[in-house]
């Protein structure tokens, strides 16, 4: 349960906690929030006092419906703000969420550390052998086909039992170009009903066979507002009490916007783990 970020060994037997940086004008929460390099670090530099471990950065919106944007516009997004971090905040361990191999490779040269992929593989056949090759901690995510069209009809015999079967073979493929470091997410809200996500995140013990580290993305998602009737900027409570079922059932990563309510769930989860 440890993974090797640029040489710094991070232990996940003690959950960690990512904190979530869009820099794109729509995305479903804080879309268009930090359009500036003052309030990039103003928010970065927050969410690692208040204990992130690792920063997400995300230069294409993967909402449903989202508007798909070319490599070259993703590129310019994300490079000038992956140099600005790592100028500010020597030492900070930055995760790039794209699915293309080509992005993959330019954020990693320029100092990021983990490739966080929502298509798992999927979307670009080149990007496993990509990661192999960069040697960096890969986050494999499940979703049912594109951010355009996931959500509208999502349908499984078993929901649990497929996603554990996708990740048994993307595992397997990485595994056989000596890919290591593999973190698993279970992609929820991409291709899922709020059924179906309630019931992964029931069942997500299940996951820990597959001997990969779990990450849990589940923050102010709308199979929380939609189930009390409640808009994104609501589901703060409702997100802790998700995060505490997902620690309390396995998961070592939670990928949220809010890290400090975040960090004291996984202090109190310890607590009882102890």
């Amino acid at each position: 349960m440890t993974i090797n970020c640029k040489g710094t060994l991070v232990d996940l037997v003690t959950p960690k906690v990512m904190g979530i940086l869009n820099i794109t004008p729509d995305s479903f929460f804080d879309g268009g929030k930090y359009k500036n390099e003052l309030d990039i670090l103003h928010q970065t530099e927050k969410m690692l006092k208040e204990g992130a471990t690792f920063i997400d950065v995300g230069a294409y919106s993967s909402r449903p419906g989202a508007t798909h944007i070319s490599e070259e516009e993703e590129l310019q997004r994300i490079i000038p703000v992956i140099n600005l971090l790592i100028k500010n905040f020597p030492g900070i361990i930055i995760s790039v969420d794209t699915f293309r191999s080509n992005i993959a490779k330019e954020t990693i040269q320029a100092g990021a550390a983990i490739v966080n992929d929502i298509s798992g593989g999927k979307i670009d056949t080149n990007m496993f052998e990509t990661v192999a090759q960069l040697q960096v901690p890969y986050i494999l995510m499940h979703m049912l086909g594109t951010p355009q069209n996931m959500q509208k009809n999502p349908v499984y015999k078993n929901v649990t039992q497929e996603i554990t079967s996708f990740f048994a073979a993307q595992i397997t493929q990485l595994h056989q170009l000596k890919l290591n470091d593999v973190i698993i997410d279970m992609g929820f809200g991409f291709g899922k009903t709020v059924a179906h996500n309630f019931e992964i995140l029931k069942n997500l013990n299940l996951f820990k066979s597959l001997d990969s580290p779990i990450l849990a993305g589940i923050s102010r998602k709308s199979m929380l507002y939609k189930t009390l009737d409640i808009t994104a900027q609501e589901a703060l409570n409702a997100t802790t009490s998700a995060n505490t079922i997902a620690l309390m059932n396995g998961a070592n990563i939670l990928r949220v916007h809010d890290v400090k309510e975040a960090v004291e769930a996984v202090k109190i989860v310890q607590q009882v783990s102890n």
